[in-house]
Order: structure tokens, then sequence, then C-alpha cells
């Protein structure tokens, strides 16, 4: 293709007369008489801090129950429902329920963890099982050689209504890092 006008940059003072010809017969606003206010400066939000404060007070409220305090003692892990026999606490530890599923959480966090748990639990009461594990491990590899998700898991299976009772399993089912639960009937 052959150009026969070359493409020169000499617009710009054709623009500036065309546009101040079309403003030729403009009047200007007059001042606006008001006086300018100079606002202070909002404080700084400290945006971290309050993520801080808000994880801190979600953890108090949902993952620590009164009864953990029996656990730094070396008490075994145990939960009974209000209305419900020692009996159901008794069978659910000798094996009276079979196991019919299981979950097991090792090496996960704990969002993921949570998340994991409520989801496996709604799938179990879909499905109707009423004897179900769930392996927290035992914490060897965490900071300090102490089980985080077992104090965790603990206070998630205490909130849930459909949760009638959990106790530490017995050492051919994981002992002390892993629960058994025992969950409501399906209507």
């Amino acid at each position: 293709m052959k150009r026969t006008k070359p493409l020169t940059g000499n617009t710009q003072p054709k623009d500036d007369e065309l546009l101040r010809s079309a403003l030729a017969d403009v009047t200007p606003l007059p001042p606006d008489n008001r006086a300018r206010l100079e606002r202070p400066r909002p404080r700084p939000i400290a945006a971290q801090r309050q993520r801080d404060e808000q994880e801190v007070l979600l953890d108090t409220l949902s993952d620590a129950p009164a009864w953990e305090q029996g656990l730094e003692n070396g008490e075994e892990l145990q939960f009974l429902r209000d209305g419900l026999s020692a009996q159901h606490l008794k069978k659910l530890r000798r094996g009276h329920w079979v196991i019919q599923d299981h979950l097991d959480l090792h090496g996960l966090t704990t969002p993921e963890a949570r998340q994991l748990t409520a989801e496996f639990l709604a799938h179990c009461i879909h499905d109707g099982l009423r004897c179900i594990r769930i392996v927290h491990g035992k914490g060897l590899r965490s900071p300090n050689r102490e089980p985080v998700l077992k104090k965790k898991v603990a206070g998630w299976l205490a909130q849930r209504d459909e949760v009638l009772a959990y106790c530490q399993a017995p050492q051919n089912e994981g002992g002390g890092g892993a629960v058994l639960v025992l969950l409501r009937a399906a209507k």
C-alpha cells in the first residue's frame, strides 16, 4: 500500500483555534462565595488488628467450651447430651454400635478441618448413619507436641444438635488420636 499524503502531528494548533471559536460567547460562572473548610483527616484504621481481634473472638466463642479444662489434666475426651443416660456413653465406648464411616483430619489446618468436619457430619446425617469415627491425630508433629485439632473437634461436635455423645476411641480404633461419635437417628 502506498501513501499519498504523509501523516503529520500539526493538528494541535487547529484544534485549539476551533475550541476558542466555539467558546467565544461563553461567560464564566461567578465565584461561589463559599468558605473552604479544612476537614481533619480521619484517624487511620488498624485493619489487621481488627481482623486479629475478630479471629480471637470467633475462636473463644466457638472452639473453647467450658469442659475443655478437664483435658489439660489428662482426662479422657467425652461428651453426653443432656437428657441421655450414661448407658449411651458406655455402649459407645464398648463398641455396641458399628462404626459406619470415618473421617481423617491429619495434616489439615483448623479452617480446613472445620469445613471438612461440617461437610462430613452433614453427609452422615443425610445418609442416616448413627456411629462414626473422626481421626484428629495425637499432635505428635504439632508445635509443643500438643493435639490442636483434638480440642477443636470436641468443641465443634458439642455444638451440633445431631451429636448425642462422643468419646475417645479404643486403642484399636485410634486411641487418643480419634473420637467415636454417636449421631441422632434419622426421623
